[in-house]
């Protein structure tokens, strides 16, 4: 028997770009693994889901839209899809002057992107919550530590990310045993990232502070989170799974620390 016993289970599947997203490589590993997989994309990312994916149901839906999430609800419902989970892999933010010191951040940046990367996993949850297995999953992507990368004000929408899955795990704890993790990624190489003004120094450096001098792979990240989708993480319940090859431990690595004292 398949180890993840995901045979037949349909996952919903949000966020997917390109062949390097971490949306990608997760349904990937879902789909081998012999589950159904469904996917929700924004519109204009339709045309390119449905060439990675062009046998999977693919629906469109506009987070920044009330309206829009309804519908979406309405066509899964009306599909007869019942989910054993949804994976939460959706995050924008406004790099277009570039990363600015923090305390320029314009309000109204901040509040799109927070709608976009950290409350659409509460829209989309309440939307779909009658159409989730009372013992499903709910899966969202966060970064492994909110103050080491260079995210500007995306530092603090994903510390809020974060700070949502307990709450939302109390919250389906009323009706359901659904649980709500999130997985807290290292530095990867996604195109999403690629956009991070700044951020291929951030890549660089993250390589040597990871304890086996190699950066993660995308597919690492898919790995715990098809692992949460399943029943053999019954146990775990609003956390944070980080996934980072112990960077996050390694911040004083003795190769770097001596690197960077010999330079002063």
């Amino acid at each position: 028997m398949d180890f993840l016993n995901l045979k037949d289970k349909e996952i919903l599947v949000t966020g997917l770009a390109n062949k390097k997203s971490i949306a990608f490589h997760v349904a990937k590993i879902l789909k081998e693994s012999g589950a159904k997989v469904l996917f929700s994309v924004h519109p204009t990312s339709l045309e390119k889901a449905s060439s990675l994916f062009p046998e999977d149901p693919i629906y469109t839906c506009d987070v920044k839209s009330p309206e829009s999430i309804q519908e979406f609800k309405n066509n899964v419902e009306k599909n007869g899809h019942k989910l054993k989970g949804l994976i939460h892999s959706i995050a924008f933010a406004n790099y277009s002057e570039g990363i600015k010191p923090f305390i320029e951040t314009k309000w109204e940046d901040y509040l799109e992107a927070h709608q976009i990367s950290c409350h659409s996993l509460v829209s989309l949850s309440n939307a779909l919550k009658d159409l989730i297995e009372v013992d499903g999953s709910i899966v969202t992507i966060s970064i492994s530590s909110t103050k080491a990368t260079s995210y500007g004000y995306m530092g603090p929408i994903k510390a809020a990310l974060d700070a949502t899955v307990p709450f939302l795990a109390k919250s389906f704890s009323e009706f359901s045993n659904v649980r709500v993790n999130a997985v807290c990624s290292g530095p990867l190489k996604t195109s999403a990232s690629a956009g991070i003004p700044g951020y291929i120094n951030n890549y660089i450096y993250s390589e040597k502070l990871t304890l086996r001098k190699k950066n993660l792979l995308t597919t690492e990240v898919a790995n715990t989170v098809a692992f949460l989708m399943s029943d053999r993480s019954s146990g775990i319940n609003a956390e944070r799974i980080v996934v980072d090859a112990g960077m996050s431990c390694n911040y004083f690595d003795g190769e770097v620390v001596k690197t960077v004292a010999d330079h002063i």
